[in-house]
Order: C-alpha cells, then structure tokens, then sequence
C-alpha cells in the first residue's frame, strides 16, 4: 500500500515523518521536487509507503499539490495532516483532532439570511466524508478527538466569527485551511481520505502570543507514530478491493 500525506508547511512535514521513521532511525534520503515546485520525500513502515508532501497554505494550494502528486503516482489514501485551530473547550492546545467530516466553512454565500453553503446554492459540495472505521480507528489509536474540523480560506481571529462558526456547526473540532482541498484532489482520483491536526490555538480572537505551536508539532508527531500501525492495518484489509 502506497499512501499520501499532505502538509502545509515544511514544519508539519518534518513532524510528520518523524512520528513515521522507524526506530532506530534510519538514513533518510532527501525530499524531492514535484512539478510546481512542491517537495516529497518517503517513509517506509512494513507494508505501507508512505509519501509525505509540503503542498503550500490554503485550499487551493493544498488540492493543486495533491493533484500533481496523485497525477504522478498510484496511492491508495490520502491523508491531510498539520496543525491548526482548536474550538474550546472539546479541543484544547496540544490535542489531536481526526475529522469524521472535512466541511468547507466557508464555500459558500452572504445572504440577507446568513451564510449559504456551496452545496445548498446548487454548485458542487461542502463536505467530504472520510471513511468511518478508519477514522475511528485512527481517532482511538491517537487519542483524539473525533469530530468535524472545518477549511477555512481565512483564519478565525475575532470573538464573532468564532460565533458565528460554531452556531453553523455546533459539533466541529477544529479548524484549518487544507483539508476540504486535499479531500476534492482525492475525490477526483476516486481515492479515500483522512484529515488530522494538532491543536496549535483556540478558534477565536488572534493571540499569537497564546499559540503553542511547537506542542501542536509535538503532538503531531506522536499521532503519526500511533497512527501508522493503523493505517498499515486498514491497508492490508482494503488493498485487493
């Protein structure tokens, strides 16, 4: 099995791999160049190859990276993983949120009547939904909170969007701004997917100074070391279907 995970920033992707790298450490070859000037480089656990991929900030660099790396390569999941913004008091700095739905919050219109999601105007979707048991195996595995962790094109920093996100889902982790991109790349190839993060700050008024991002990698690394017997697992039962 061939899986892909997909990062933001190369903070993340280090995080990621390290959690990935077998114990003794082993030399690890240097990340490659995608077109686009995306990096990937490989982790190899028993039975399952894992690429992990710096694709950029934001939804639509995160669907554009995975599109060129699936376009390239055959996997057979897709994982979004990094840090990102936690809703109080279900996600707290420093814990782990697997999605059970990667929903884009805010795809969508202003009405007189409020927001509008994409998929109630007619267009497209608003939500992706990653496999079930394996979300709740991963979810288990790690000790994270299973719930829905919402893309965001701009990062929540006031009292009154925070609001106004959880009033539109009152039942979301998280917050981040990769996973409703990385989940449309995989949907286009056919592909199942995964989003997790490690709570780095609260959803709501901009605090840099409360930010605990070193933490949200800590624990980053730590999810994936828990999390790799899983996904090994899943493909083993689901590579011949």
């Amino acid at each position: 099995m061939r899986a892909l995970v997909v990062t933001a920033v190369a903070a993340e992707a280090d995080s990621v791999a390290a959690g990935l790298t077998p114990h003794p450490d082993p030399v690890t070859p240097e990340p490659r160049a995608l077109p686009g000037g995306y990096l990937i480089s490989r982790r190899d656990l028993p039975g399952l190859a894992v690429d992990v991929l710096v694709g950029g900030v934001g939804p639509a660099s995160a669907a554009a990276a995975t599109a060129t790396a699936l376009a390239l390569a055959d996997y057979s999941l897709v994982v979004s993983a990094g840090i990102g913004g936690g809703f109080a008091p279900a996600a707290p700095l420093g814990s782990l949120v697997v999605a059970d739905a990667i929903v884009a919050a805010d795809l969508g219109a202003d009405t007189p009547d409020g927001f509008v999601a994409v998929d109630a105007l007619g267009f497209g979707r608003s939500v992706h939904l990653p496999p079930a048991e394996l979300a709740a195996r991963a979810a288990e595995a790690t000790g994270a909170l299973l719930a829905p962790v919402l893309t965001v094109s701009t990062v929540t920093g006031t009292a009154a969007r925070a609001a106004e996100l959880a009033a539109r889902h009152p039942l979301a982790g998280a917050e981040a701004m990769e996973g409703f991109g990385v989940a449309e790349a995989a949907a286009a190839h056919g592909l199942p997917v995964l989003e997790v993060r490690a709570v780095s700050n609260a959803v709501g008024p901009r605090d840099r100074a409360a930010w605990r991002i070193g933490d949200a990698l800590g624990a980053l690394t730590a999810g994936f070391r828990a999390l790799g017997p899983v996904l090994v697992t899943w493909g083993e039962r689901h590579e011949h279907r």
